[in-house]
């Protein structure tokens, strides 16, 4: 079979997005081109690829195959351009990137100087969106998420972990008093979670009798995301329980202090990068990776 690696590229995103008019714009090429090249690789082939009905798109059985033969024969393509051009010029290439907006602004973000200098020939363009994205429909080369569970279709490599700390500003501390235990928080103003409930019910520990208790915290103002309720608390409006990725650089500032520490004991929450079982050995990909567990590592070291 004489086949074209930008066909069968064509055929899998027509396959992963349901229709060729939306390969055609992701291309910004005409659907007549889309359907040429799908004719050339069902002609090269000698059986068709999809069936055409009113309602939409769907693989024949031979399609069916074909995409997962046509998938492997991509990514050994794409694994063997990394490697050749990784060995003269280190990994290179755009990376898609997808992450909640609190993981882009506090991970990806202030990562990026580091990363581009290590690796100058790499490019990454970042989705900030909280929903979780189909990862081959979409296009993208990593997720960034938190806590969560995998598919058998990916692999998810630890990158690091966060907590959540108790944190006022000092001009709120200054005015209201510092609180000493848990209890006192009943006067003081809090600032609450209003998307994330279960955020609200903080567990603490009594350090000297080890005993346990849960304190329900009733907003005295409350938002529905971190990097609204972290703006919150800078304003001096009160106290709140924030994302570390949020609080660290920020206590480090001096511009929050961390109160009740040694009462409010956060588990660690596990941060991931995903990515689809085809792809993680690609070079621009581990490259992107080794960085970021790396430098969220450094930064655990340097936490207060």
């Amino acid at each position: 079979m004489q086949l074209q690696l930008d066909d069968i590229a064509l055929f899998a995103r027509i396959a992963e997005l349901g229709t060729l008019s939306a390969a055609a714009r992701e291309r910004d090429v005409p659907v007549s081109q889309v359907t040429r090249s799908l004719a050339r690789l069902e002609a090269a082939c000698g059986v068709r690829l999809l069936h055409r009905t009113t309602h939409g798109l769907s693989l024949t059985d031979e399609g069916d195959t074909f995409l997962g033969y046509g998938r492997r024969l991509l990514d050994t393509s794409a694994e063997l351009d990394s490697e050749l051009t990784g060995k003269v010029s280190g990994p290179s290439g755009w990376v898609r990137v997808t992450a909640s907006p609190l993981m882009a602004e506090c991970v990806i973000a202030p990562s990026l100087p580091g990363l581009y200098q290590r690796h100058p020939n790499l490019h990454l363009d970042i989705s900030a969106d909280d929903r979780i994205a189909d990862m081959a429909r979409e296009g993208f080369d990593i997720a960034i998420r938190s806590g969560t569970q995998h598919s058998e279709t990916v692999v998810a490599r630890q990158i690091g972990t966060f907590g959540r700390t108790v944190c006022a500003s000092p001009e709120y501390l200054h005015t209201h008093g510092t609180p000493t235990h848990p209890r006192d928080l009943e006067h003081h103003r809090m600032l609450t979670n209003s998307a994330s409930p279960a955020l609200n019910r903080w567990a603490w520990t009594d350090p000297l009798s080890h005993s346990r208790a849960e304190l329900q915290v009733n907003g005295h103002t409350r938002a529905d995301n971190t990097a609204l309720l972290v703006s919150l608390v800078l304003q001096g409006l009160g106290v709140a329980r924030i994302h570390d990725l949020s609080a660290l650089p920020l206590i480090r500032q001096g511009r929050l202090v961390p109160i009740l520490q040694s009462y409010f004991v956060s588990p660690q929450v596990p941060i991931y990068a995903v990515i689809l079982q085809e792809r993680h050995r690609l070079p621009k990909i581990r490259a992107c990776i080794d960085y970021w567990a790396e430098w969220m590592a450094d930064g655990a070291k340097n936490s207060p």
